[in-house]
């Protein structure tokens, strides 16, 4: 069986221990949540002003949403957008600033990093794929977001990527993390030695970024990807994407081993029976979309 993740424990942070209800969030307007199309759900940053940046409120209200949509039957796949020129500026550097004046300032930064940590785990481990539709700038903590992503889309024209914390003393280690797993070691070195922003296209290339396409069509290309991935067996993307991060990080041999038991609970499963029998009958599979078998 997939191997339960351990949670990440937020011991010495008890400000994120009660976080948001989704009661609460519906209510503001910092995250959009829509659905463009069956089995797709789509989480919309939407504080332009301050260019989406992280703050403690905009990552609770985030943390409560991707849970929502991970309980939600019927999604089977999330697009992370955002409004305005910005995806996501990274930290709320006014916040950051302001914690300095705290009486235990060591613990509230530890209490900010440690929650978007937490934030970020959370986007890998969702049972659900979760595409990036990036169409302005992306740096910091922001392009730590994309890369934790499963798959992200860019604008060539507008979408640009950086980890610009070396220019204020403040170097991007925690969004190294999501950094480094996506892009080759010396690339990786490059964009947080330099913090010089690379451009959509060069975000496909180095493998941040999936594809870069025209403006006009940002949105079109995303959902049609959403859709495709929705269209399959929920219960195989959940076992693939689950056993594609747990195995990454294993020896070659016990990857296989771990694939190969993996690759079992999936075939006894009963989409994976529909999926064969509908193959050698030459018909569409009629997927339950249930994820015990």
């Amino acid at each position: 069986m997939l191997r339960r993740l351990r949670p990440l424990t937020l011991n010495g942070c008890p400000a994120l221990s009660r976080g948001y209800s989704i009661s609460e969030v519906e209510k503001l307007d910092d995250v959009i949540l829509s659905y463009p199309a069956e089995g797709v759900a789509q989480l919309t940053l939407n504080n332009a002003k301050a260019r989406n940046s992280l703050s403690s409120h905009m990552m609770r209200v985030l943390q409560t949403y991707m849970d929502h949509v991970n309980q939600e039957r019927l999604v089977r796949v999330v697009i992370l957008s955002a409004n305005g020129p910005a995806f996501c500026a990274g930290h709320d550097l006014k916040e950051m600033r302001a914690l300095r004046e705290a009486e235990d300032r060591a613990g509230e930064y530890k209490r900010v990093f440690t929650q978007c940590s937490k934030l970020m785990q959370t986007v890998v481990m969702l049972s659900k794929p979760v595409i990036a539709q990036v169409e302005g700038i992306a740096t910091a903590a922001g392009a730590q977001l994309v890369a934790s992503c499963d798959m992200a889309i860019a604008c060539e024209e507008k979408a640009k990527f950086a980890t610009p914390g070396v220019n204020i003393g403040l170097f991007c280690s925690t969004p190294m993390v999501a950094l480094s797993r996506n892009v080759p070691r010396k690339h990786a070195m490059e964009m947080l030695l330099t913090g010089t922003p690379i451009t959509a296209k060069r975000a496909v290339d180095l493998g941040l970024a999936n594809r870069a396409v025209p403006a006009e069509r940002v949105g079109e290309e995303t959902l049609e990807i959403a859709k495709i991935v929705a269209s399959k067996s929920q219960a195989a993307v959940k076992y693939g994407k689950a056993a594609f991060y747990q195995q990454l990080e294993m020896p070659l041999e016990d990857a296989y081993s771990f694939c190969s038991e993996i690759m079992v609970e999936n075939m006894l499963h009963h989409d994976a029976q529909e999926g064969v029998g509908a193959f050698i009958e030459k018909r569409a599979p009629v997927w339950t979309h249930q994820i015990e078998s």
